[in-house]
């Protein structure tokens, strides 16, 4: 902090600044009082007077900190900018400093590592087990629409489309139109909102009478096996109605200047019936939905839009909540406990009747529950409990199947989480209407009855509805065939070798020198285990990641990297093919002239690099190859961070292998854990299987994103350290406490500690070895550097199954290298690789989808019930 410069000279203000300018002059008042006030005279008597600073205090006899002067009138300097050696980061690239990721990302976007987790996520499309359903409905943008059963009704231009699914989308289609019902249509004839009403008490007629709400303000009853209008209430409304609700036996019409009307009975839209009860609501609603007898409405913008700029709505978006089953109901204003965006959707789960969740712009879910405040009525105000980041887009529509909850995404993607489980986990998640947003989904409960079966629908932009099944039957027959999978496979191990090594710019020949360790290093990796099935060598900072151009040369060739046969071309930076070279020829010389190997997969990225070498016996064998990069650096725009992945079938599993270099720094767990995430999920990774029905794939899914695959592997520098001080972790390394390490190791207490981290369902194998970073290079010390930074096991294998008991370990193990800061590890492992007899699975199929019938109907019985209860059926 600058200290008070000591005054030498009394200090004088010789030119007042100026005053405001006056319309008028002063009034003679003001002149009298300034007659009245004594100016100050100045006394040359009296000693100037200074301003002396406090003493500065020191600690244990240390010199006092350098201060700093600034005069009154002096130029303030520059900011000091912080240098990399200020903490105890050894981060050298620009992606870990804060203030850059803050530039490039939006603050309102949460990072994807604090997500659901998708881990175990299936991505295959819960196509409906009716023909009934499988074809999609034709339906205009913005167009209401209601179904029941294999009944659906779109409204069009002048017109309603009647559809009879059981008799197909064509061939079931009666037309109705709207000039021929009797009424008075002075502009366009048109059906703005529809909602099927409750049933008589004769009979369970609820699916059959739909009310219609027009343009015009009309009202109409429309039965839908006669298509013919039944009932009608000309003018029910003076402008054009927006939504029709249902509660128990009465019905709500809301029109665009937020007028409601709350028909007691049905026979009220007959004439001579006494008039609705009238209940005023806001103009130009965004989001109306009933739930319990409560309409909710909602056209704030919210924070997360950033056109909003009054207080309440920086808050959040503003929720009014009408009690319309009482006579007298006021508004209640409540806004959700974060800032979010503007309200899009809402639902109720059957799981959880007590709880509202309302979807979010920005892809936030917001949990409401009764409050300590009451309506007039008695009746419990809601209070927002709870919200939860849940997707990286819009969430555009909500809706609750069973104990899940599904959205609607603005990229096409219908999601079902599952909220049982704390924290929730990304159960389902499919491309329902090709990559154009999704704008509604609703359950079909009357499906129960008419189809038995629980139909959920979408509609999207792409102007088609289609059906879903709401109890994901699919997924529960593919779970238990997974159980199953003794009966109709047969099984033989795979050996596989990885070796991880962070090189730290070295050149092959720098392995012919030094001890002896260095020069039988790959020799001593490719004996370790006995004839390999695969080799994986995953390596990182292949180049000096601080030389700018020879980085840049890496990302200009990185087009043309690759020959046809999946070998480096000869336009990579020469670092890149002496290490290829050295490898070929390392495994040429250790493995029998009569087994030879060949190089499966080679690819390389801003430092990192991978090669891959399988039997030549075993190529054969492997089929749907691919490989691909994901840029981390710098937010994805810089390979410097990232990994280079690899995928290939074997028999009908599926094996992937990661090699990836994360963010560094003691202090960038999250940053590390953001990496981990982006690489895992990454949508792109890989273009579609060809393999018929997918089999070789797990969850659904098409061999397009890691976790599809049956069997991964991931290595590298992780980066993740040891929080302890390094005179405790070099003590402890000296005792061979291992133990007590990794206690502090932060990927240990990430798997063990973050419920979201994306490695948590990996498998981190066994530590028996010292910590391998960092050394000083051409010693057996560890960093003696001015940084002097804690050991810590940056380098690691992890490996995820979605059988585990398919992977053993043979062995894990580092290397005494030391001409890197790193010292390499490998890791050897034997895997079980399956063979599917296609006819023997149809049988066990066959079996299993029977058991699913009769477990359909216990489900079905039980939403019945609900919906019932409900007064929904």
């Amino acid at each position: 902090m600058p200290t008070v410069p000591t005054a030498t000279k009394p200090i004088r203000i010789t030119s007042p600044p100026p005053l405001p300018s006056r319309n008028e002059p002063p009034t003679r008042i003001l002149n009298s009082i300034e007659s009245q006030v004594s100016k100050p005279k100045n006394n040359p008597a009296l000693p100037p007077r200074t301003i002396e600073p406090p003493p500065l205090r020191t600690l244990n006899g240390l010199p006092p900190p350098p201060v700093r002067t600034v005069g009154l009138n002096d130029k303030l300097p520059a900011p000091r900018r912080r240098r990399a050696s200020d903490d105890d980061s050894d981060a050298s690239s620009d992606e870990n400093d804060p203030s850059i990721t803050l530039k490039t990302a939006d603050a309102s976007h949460a990072p994807i590592d604090e997500l659901p987790d998708a881990t175990h996520c299936s991505r295959r499309p819960p196509v409906s087990p009716s023909p009934f359903f499988r074809a999609s409905v034709p339906i205009p943008s913005g167009s209401p629409a209601v179904v029941a059963g294999t009944c659906v009704i779109v409204a069009y231009h002048h017109y309603l489309r009647v559809y009879d699914l059981s008799k197909g989308v064509h061939s079931g289609l009666t037309t109705v139109d709207m000039k021929d019902i009797g009424l008075d249509f002075k502009k366009e004839a048109r059906v703005t909102a529809m909602g099927f009403r409750a049933g008589g008490d004769a009979g369970d007629d609820s699916a059959r009478f739909v009310w219609c709400g027009t343009k015009e303000g009309h009202l109409f009853e429309l039965d839908t096996v006669r298509c013919a209008v039944v009932r009608l209430r000309p003018f029910a409304h003076l402008h054009t109605i927006t939504k029709i609700t249902r509660h128990e036996r009465s019905m709500s019409t809301l029109d665009e200047t937020g007028k409601v009307l709350v028909w007691r009975d049905y026979e009220d839209l007959s004439p001579g019936s006494p008039p609705p009860r009238v209940v005023r609501t806001m103009e130009n609603q965004g989001f109306v939905r009933m739930f319990h007898g409560m309409l909710w409405m909602s056209n704030g913008s919210g924070s997360g839009s950033g056109m909003s700029s009054s207080n309440a709505s920086s808050r959040g978006p503003t929720i009014r909540i009408y009690d319309v089953t009482s006579p007298n109901t006021t508004a209640r204003l409540v806004i959700p406990s974060a800032p979010l965006g503007a309200v899009t959707s809402g639902a109720i789960l059957p799981a959880h009747p007590g709880k509202v969740y309302l979807g979010h712009e920005g892809g936030y879910v917001s949990i409401w529950m009764e409050g300590p405040e009451t309506f007039d009525s008695g009746r419990k105000v809601p209070v927002c409990v709870h919200t939860l980041k849940v997707a990286s887009t819009d969430i555009l529509a909500l809706e609750g199947v069973m104990d899940r909850l599904w959205a609607g995404s603005r990229g096409g993607i219908i999601a079902a989480y599952d909220m049982v489980k704390r924290p929730w986990r990304l159960t389902n998640a499919w491309r329902g209407h090709g990559e154009l947003p999704v704008s509604r989904i609703f359950v079909d409960p009357c499906s129960i009855g008419k189809a038995q079966t629980l139909n959920v629908v979408s509609v999207g932009r792409d102007e088609q509805m289609k059906f879903w099944d709401g109890l994901l039957g699919v997924d529960w027959i593919e779970s238990e065939l997974l159980k199953r999978e003794q009966e109709f496979s047969s099984f033989r191990p795979l050996n596989v070798l990885i070796c991880s090594w962070n090189i730290d710019a070295q050149k092959p020949d720098a392995l012919n020198s030094g001890k002896a360790a260095n020069v039988n290093f790959l020799k001593d990796v490719l004996a370790s285990v006995e004839r390999p099935d695969i080799i994986v060598f995953g390596f990182q900072e292949l180049i000096d990641l601080e030389n700018k151009s020879l980085t840049a040369k890496t990302v200009l060739l990185g087009g043309q990297k690759k020959n046809a046969d999946g070998t480096l071309s000869d336009k990579v930076s020469r670092s890149y093919r002496m290490w290829y070279d050295a490898l070929v020829h390392a495994v040429r010389l250790a493995m029998p002239v009569d087994d030879p190997y060949v190089v499966a997969h080679s690819d390389h990225l801003v430092g990192l690099f991978s090669c891959i070498f399988v039997r030549h016996r075993q190529k054969a064998l492997l089929r749907d190859s691919a490989m691909k990069i994901v840029k981390r650096g710098l937010g994805g725009r810089y390979g410097n961070k990232g990994a280079i992945v690899a995928r290939f079938v074997f028999d009908d599993t599926s094996l992937c292998f990661i090699n990836c270099h994360l963010a560094a720094g003691q202090s960038h767990t999250r940053q590390r854990n953001q990496d981990i995430a982006a690489i895992l999920e990454d949508g792109s990774a890989f273009p579609r299987s060809e393999v018929p029905d997918a089999l070789p794939y797990a969850g659904g899914g098409d061999g397009s994103m890691i976790m599809d695959h049956e069997i991964c592997f991931l290595n590298g520098d992780l980066n993740y350290r040891i929080d302890l001080r390094r005179d405790a972790v070099v003590k402890a390394i000296q005792e061979g406490d291992y133990t007590y390490l990794l206690n502090h190791d932060q990927l240990r207490k990430q798997l063990k500690n973050h419920p979201r981290f994306r490695l948590r369902a990996w498998t981190d194998t066994p530590i028996d070895f010292a910590p391998t970073y960092k050394y000083d290079r051409r010693s057996d010390e560890y960093d003696t550097s001015e940084k002097r930074r804690a050991p810590a096991w940056c380098d690691r294998i992890l490996w995820h199954c979605r059988q585990p008991e398919r992977v053993k370990t043979l062995h894990y193990t580092r290397y005494e290298v030391d001409v890197s800061d790193h010292r390499p590890i490998s890791g050897a492992f034997a895997v079980t690789v399956k063979k599917i007899d296609q006819e023997a699975r149809g049988v066990v199929k066959t079996k299993v989808q029977r058991s699913w019938k009769e477990r359909e109907a216990g489900l079905l019985f039980e939403l019945r019930a609900f919906y019932e209860s409900q007064c929904i059926l």
